[in-house]
């Protein structure tokens, strides 16, 4: 039976706390999809003009994959105090962190005006993106996760990853609009400040709702665990960090592996397309992100029902699923954005990331699962961010630095396919999570347990 701390909270309750962590996780990933997005259409002109356009854009690149190295320090620092301090504090600070250096960026001078300091600055307000993304994501899915059950944790776990494709729509979205309004030297001119002005505005409205959630009840109640042993036993408890690694460091490196697929794939498809379609294929600026921007919309609607689907045949299933088929349409996805028309790259992008949604949908109830509650958010932000270091953040620089030395696709079809066959292996050593009770692990209260592979421990009697 559960325990009370996981009975399912009103439906209103419930929708309004996935409402504050998508609200809050769509404008941190608006901020930082606008950085992807302006670093392969104009950043290489403004803070890099001296330079080769595709050497231009990879310095431009450069600064972008600076940002995720700056994650795995924010999952670290952010993971530790949420999993002291609880995760709606954390999540605050994160939203103001991002906004704050996002709206900066609109502000900044740029190479014309200050010369090297300019890019000097662009990658200061990067890291600072880049932190505060470390912690956001790790904090909005526990958030979720820890106030539903687990007969349906998938479904509405998957709900805050839907601010990536929902943060991706908005940016492209303003930047489409800005494009078709004004023209290219107006847009490289000014125009290109505006989406990360407007940032500030949203910000607002994100922490008047992130404001207004309660604690998680699973956090409140380990959190009072852990108070009352130390009472009676006066016992330090262990740092988060140092729990992780010595009890979950097998999760970790499991969360690691999963992610490498699912993240490269996803800055291939939507950062990296924005320089192979206007370079390679010819296609216009505006289609190519008209082709990101429905995609977008299709893979915000499809990340619910991979979730829900997770919650009947387990997460494993449809993780792998999203591994194998995302490997075997790198191939297809190119040949078709060769193709150099609207439909063949609109079914190209949309195809693609229908399935990374397969992958992006069920990993954050799976993450969620893999850990006890007072190292979870230190636990799953870890497994997530470290990898983005590796996957994520050299992405859409590996894959131009491929195309600039071969002037061909196939190569970084070939790097998006190793990925999915290391996501495969990692998925397919794991255990499947879908029916822990993430109190019921912890209320075994012992360290032992956060690792048991006991049924009745881990699911709950």
């Amino acid at each position: 039976m559960a325990s009370a701390a996981t009975a399912p909270p009103t439906p209103g309750n419930l929708k309004r706390i996935v409402a504050a962590s998508l609200i809050g996780t769509t404008i941190e990933w608006y901020d930082f999809f606008l950085y992807g997005s302006a670093a392969a259409l104009v950043f290489n002109k403004l803070f890099f003009p001296d330079s080769d356009p595709l050497v231009g854009t990879l310095l431009s690149f450069l600064t972008y994959a600076v940002g995720f190295a700056a994650r795995p320090l924010g999952a670290l620092v952010f993971g530790h105090y949420g999993d002291r301090l609880g995760r709606k504090k954390l999540l605050v600070v994160s939203l103001l962190m991002m906004g704050g250096a996002t709206f900066a960026i609109g502000l900044l001078p740029t190479h014309a005006t200050v010369g090297t300091a300019a890019p000097v600055l662009l990658t200061v307000l990067r890291l600072v993106q880049g932190f505060a993304l470390g912690g956001e994501w790790g904090g909005a899915v526990l958030l979720v996760s820890e106030h539903g059950d687990a007969r349906r944790r998938g479904f509405w776990a998957s709900w805050p990853q839907t601010g990536a494709p929902a943060g991706q729509l908005l940016a492209t979205g303003v930047l489409s609009a800005l494009t078709a309004l004004i023209s290219d030297a107006a847009f490289t001119d000014w125009g290109w400040r505006i989406p990360f002005l407007l940032s500030g505005v949203l910000v607002l409205v994100g922490l008047w709702i992130r404001l207004s959630v309660d604690e998680s009840p699973v956090f409140k109640q380990a959190l009072a665990r852990a108070e009352a042993r130390k009472s009676v036993s006066d016992t330090v408890e262990k740092l988060p960090l140092v729990a992780v690694l010595r009890h979950h460091w097998r999760d970790v490196l499991v969360a690691i592996g999963a992610r490498m697929a699912e993240n490269i794939s996803y800055y291939v498809i939507t950062a990296f397309i924005l320089v192979y379609a206007t370079t390679s294929a010819g296609v216009s600026k505006q289609t190519a992100l008209n082709a990101v921007l429905i995609a977008s919309a299709v893979h915000f609607a499809v990340i619910p029902a991979w979730g829900a689907l997770s919650d009947r045949v387990g997460r494993r299933p449809v993780y792998l699923l999203g591994a194998a088929g995302i490997g075997l349409w790198m191939f297809p996805f190119f040949s078709l954005i060769d193709s150099a028309n609207f439909g063949g790259l609109l079914l190209a992008v949309t195809v693609g990331l229908v399935l990374h949604g397969a992958m992006y949908a069920p990993q954050a109830a799976f993450f969620s699962e893999m850990f006890a509650t007072r190292m979870r958010y230190s636990g799953a932000s870890i497994g997530a961010q470290f990898a983005s270091v590796a996957a994520g953040a050299p992405a859409p620089l590996i894959a131009t630095a491929l195309l600039t030395a071969y002037g061909s696709s196939t190569p970084i079809s070939l790097y998006v396919i190793a990925a999915a066959l290391l996501t495969l292996i990692a998925v397919g050593l794991a255990k499947e999570t879908r029916h822990r009770d993430l109190s019921a692990l912890d209320a075994v209260g012992s360290d032992d347990a956060a690792r048991s592979d006991d049924p009745v421990k881990l699911h709950g009697a």
